[in-house]
């Protein structure tokens, strides 16, 4: 590696690459590393960004294809976000919000998210990130129940492949196998149900039958376990990490007469889908025809650009939760950090830029046209599946298209197409055998032929190299 300068100037000052490099692999343990590789290899260096673009230490310049982290909503470099944080931080930076204290941002996002969100939540519970308001979520679910005295009701049902988090109980949520191998998890209050995917339904079933067959194993399992021992059923309105797996038509609307049926809450996971990506603040009611009990976010939430997580509840939940259980007795769950006002004053000049810019509208004009761009890559030998919906999208890649037989992990075919697609200019997410392509919602039309673009030239090479090294 060599010693690189990046804009020299006040606000941008010199970076050693090297230096940063070397501390980087020595000290920080990144989340989801691929120890094989880092060692060696260790971490690019992301230093600079702006708009839809990003930069790395050596002076690389991308296009930022998965929005940080599907988070980077209103894309990167927002001054005036940056400045609401700074105001706030001068004039008062943190103060608890335990024991009836409050302040003016929390208090003002709060009354904002009920007015976005379905008319019945009405409540908010903040945290510090989707993991924890997961987490979070649950612990009030069975304190509602206990609270109703129903203390039986404690399983959660989730699915495989789901993603809710890495927290001690929002990873036992999680259905993804390889994000637990050897760690510990809480399977006395988690079941898991089959994901809905579309591309991998048992042959010669439609797209209604088998949602039918979902349904069904739903209401199998709550017989099997029995409804007075199930508390609620959490869902991604789209699976995210799980492989952008989106449902068949009318599936989220079933799961919840079900659950209402049973008295199970129904808990929609929108730390991905929420503040736009779908083209709608929320997805739940406006493009799945669904009414939770509970909307979880984030990520969009604040764009990033601070670390922050709520919880929206139903009057309903609200006036069970809202009651003190006993005199004295006061609702003992929280974080230091819940309504921080630096977080909260991101959130709102966030929500305000998505309104005021129209962002959740050019989603709606623009997604479509990623969506069938995207497509056109299936020409290409290993590319099974295009899926997803406006700018949430997943390219699968297989070995044989025709019986779906994925390739072999040491292939590592996704991580090969990220690579192209790096050295070109763009960055995408591998997970496996998948690429997912989540950027902020600023892209246009132009850019998607742009990304498309890059990305033929990388399944190309892709496809050649594993040729070469015999895997197809």
């Amino acid at each position: 590696m060599t010693t690189t300068t990046i804009h020299p100037t006040p606000d941008h000052p010199v970076l050693d690459a090297e230096s940063l490099w070397q501390k980087d692999k020595d000290h920080f343990i990144h989340p989801f590393t691929d120890f094989s590789v880092f060692h060696e290899q260790g971490c690019d260096l992301i230093t600079d960004s702006d708009g839809i673009y990003v930069e790395d230490a050596r002076g690389n310049r991308f296009i930022d294809g998965i929005a940080g982290l599907w988070c980077v909503n209103v894309g990167h470099g927002r001054a005036e976000i940056g400045q609401a944080m700074a105001d706030q931080a001068t004039r008062m930076a943190y103060f608890s919000t335990f024991n009836n204290l409050s302040n003016a941002p929390a208090a003002e996002l709060a009354a904002k998210l009920a007015d976005l969100a379905p008319a019945h939540l009405n409540h908010v519970f903040y945290s510090c990130g989707g993991s924890a308001a997961n987490d979070a979520t649950i612990r009030l679910v069975h304190y509602y129940f206990n609270r109703l005295g129903k203390p039986a009701k404690k399983r959660i049902l989730s699915r495989n492949n789901a993603y809710h988090g890495t927290t001690y109980l929002a990873a036992t949520l999680t259905g993804i196998e390889s994000n637990n191998w050897d760690f510990d998890t809480l399977d006395h209050l988690v079941t898991h149900l089959g994901e809905a995917n579309c591309y991998r339904r048992p042959e010669g079933m439609s797209e209604a039958e088998y949602c039918d067959h979902l349904v069904q194993e739903f209401e199998d399992t709550i017989a099997e376990i029995g409804a007075d021992n199930i508390a609620a059923f959490i869902a991604e309105p789209i699976m995210g990490a799980g492989g952008v797996l989106v449902a068949p038509q009318g599936y989220h609307a079933r799961m919840q007469a079900v659950c209402r049926a049973n008295d199970i809450l129904f808990i929609a996971d929108e730390v991905v889908t929420g503040f736009g990506r779908l083209g709608h603040f929320f997805a739940s009611e406006a493009v799945f025809d669904t009414r939770p009990d509970i909307i979880n976010c984030a990520k969009g939430l604040s764009s990033g650009y601070a670390p922050l997580g709520a919880t929206l509840i139903s009057d309903e939940l609200y006036e069970v939760l809202g009651t003190p259980q006993r005199k004295g007795g006061v609702l003992s769950s929280g974080f230091t950090y819940s309504g921080h006002p630096v977080s909260c004053a991101a959130a709102l000049k966030n929500i305000e830029i998505i309104e005021r810019e129209r962002i959740c509208e050019n989603v709606r004009e623009v997604g479509p046209y990623l969506e069938e761009r995207l497509r056109t890559l299936s020409h290409h030998a290993t590319v099974g599946d295009v899926r997803g919906s406006h700018f949430m999208m997943c390219l699968e890649n297989v070995a044989d298209k025709a019986t779906k037989e994925l390739l072999p992990v040491e292939a590592r075919v996704g991580d090969r197409v990220a690579f192209e697609a790096q050295r070109r200019g763009l960055i995408i997410r591998p997970v496996g055998h998948l690429n997912i392509v989540s950027p902020p919602l600023v892209w246009s039309r132009d850019t998607v032929d742009r990304v498309v673009a890059i990305l033929d030239e990388a399944f190309t090479a892709t496809t050649a190299s594993l040729r070469k090294d015999g895997y197809l």
